[in-house]
């Protein structure tokens, strides 16, 4: 009998290393020789249920390795939520797996990723389908897991994002110091929703604590109010503030917009914590001369892939390999993860974890990782992190002086299936 088929998908916000993962997933199932073809759904589980699908087998082999230095989700991504009364989404993504005979599902994404692989994994088993399902964990908010970190240390994609904050908070140090005179409060606004992880990095680019740096994690509680006090106390003390605030903390409830699980997604909302605080701040009276400026970096922050972390790509890739192994050697609802072995030398090593423990799994900031007052985090943080975000930037290549990306075929796969409209749609 042939050897049976993969598929593969991203979701969920990207990073600058999903598709290391990515190709970490097509490269080992295509030399394993017990895989027939490998295919992926465009933009995740919707590509799955519409039945767009491309074969990754048939790329450029050159492309191909390009993955691992494109940046965002080259199969494409997506927020799409598997409810647990989708009935029909369920019977169709079975009927998918049965025409292009797929044996192995590799899902790349975060803890509602994971939650969806897992209700893949459990509707094969009930229905009696041979189906091999491994999650593949990604997120830059590095808040998968659990706080003992039992569950996985760290996340693909948390090492290039703090790398990010770590370079900008070095720029934004030096610009804070020209324009002190008149702009003498810099806040900057970190992704994150509940967690802090993104708004601590910013630590590692002032590790010494050199800087007039201030770091207002969701997890301390602070209000904006409380906030621009603290950055009057600073500016008493330094003459000029760099804060950075996490989007979560002081955005007007009745502005959000929300994505297909619920969460508040703040580039869409109409107001941000960023300017809460910088409005607050030019009403009152700063204990310095100038005013308070702002900048929101979005999304750049997980699609820069200028700051990639050498570290971050070569997990990623390594995740994407083992995801390959655990279901080659007959695993199934697991997820592959990374467990740190020692912070020096820094040591990891891989293993696997139920999906259900990962599913909708949220960890904060450790509270001994925080430190006194809320306003920055211990040396604990500092020893945790800096590892993940390498000694110097990722290779990368040009062309015309320009980013060279990978440039995939997505010439798609012949539909053997009625149309289709998801449940969600």
């Amino acid at each position: 009998m042939a050897n049976r088929n993969a598929l593969v998908a991203q979701s969920g916000g990207p990073s600058p290393v999903i598709n290391a993962s990515l190709l970490g997933v097509a490269e080992e199932c295509l030399k394993s020789g017990q895989v027939g073809r490998v295919l992926a759904a465009r933009h995740g589980i919707e590509g799955v249920l519409l039945e767009h699908l491309f074969d990754l087998g048939a790329q450029d082999e050159a492309e191909l390795h390009r993955l691992m230095i494109t940046p965002s989700a080259a199969a494409g991504s997506c927020r799409y939520k598997l409810k647990d009364s989708y009935e029909a989404d369920y019977r169709r993504m079975l009927e998918v797996f049965r025409a292009h005979n797929v044996g192995y599902f590799f899902y790349i994404g975060g803890n509602d990723s994971m939650d969806t692989a897992d209700k893949v994994e459990r509707l094969a088993r009930q229905t009696g389908y041979d189906l091999k399902v491994v999650g593949v964990p990604k997120t830059i908010d590095n808040d998968l897991g659990d706080e003992a970190r039992t569950l996985i240390d760290h996340t693909p994609g948390y090492g290039s994002c703090a790398r990010y904050w770590a370079n900008l908070i070095r720029n934004v140090g030096e610009e804070n110091r020209a324009m002190a005179p008149s702009e003498c409060v810099s806040v900057l606004q970190a992704m994150g929703r509940d967690s802090g992880f993104i708004t601590a990095a910013a630590r590692l680019g002032d590790p010494d604590r050199e800087l007039p740096l201030m770091m207002f994690l969701p997890e301390a509680g602070h209000t904006a109010e409380a906030v621009c006090d603290l950055i009057n106390d600073g500016l008493k003390r330094w003459g000029r503030v760099i804060a950075v605030v996490s989007e979560s903390l002081m955005t007007d409830a009745d502005s959000h917009k929300v994505d297909g699980f619920g969460h508040v997604e703040y580039g869409a909302s109409r107001t941000t914590a960023m300017q809460t605080v910088v409005n607050l701040l030019n009403s009152k009276k700063l204990n310095a001369r100038g005013q308070a400026t702002g900048q929101v970096p979005g999304v750049l922050q997980r699609s820069c892939a200028l700051d990639a972390s050498q570290v971050d790509r070569q997990e990623a890739r390594r995740l994407g390999q083992e995801a390959v192994r655990l279901a080659l050697a007959g695993q199934s609802g697991v997820m592959a993860t990374i467990l740190r072995v020692s912070d020096s030398p820094f040591q990891v090593r891989y293993d696997a974890v139920p999906l259900h423990k990962m599913a909708n799994a949220a960890r904060k900031l450790p509270e001994g990782w925080i430190a006194p007052g809320g306003t920055d985090v211990t040396d604990d943080f500092i020893r945790y992190a800096a590892p993940i975000i390498g000694d110097c930037a990722a290779p990368y290549e040009c062309e015309n002086g320009l980013l060279r990306f990978a440039r995939l075929n997505y010439a798609e796969e012949p539909r053997l299936l009625p149309e289709y409209v998801p449940c969600g749609f």
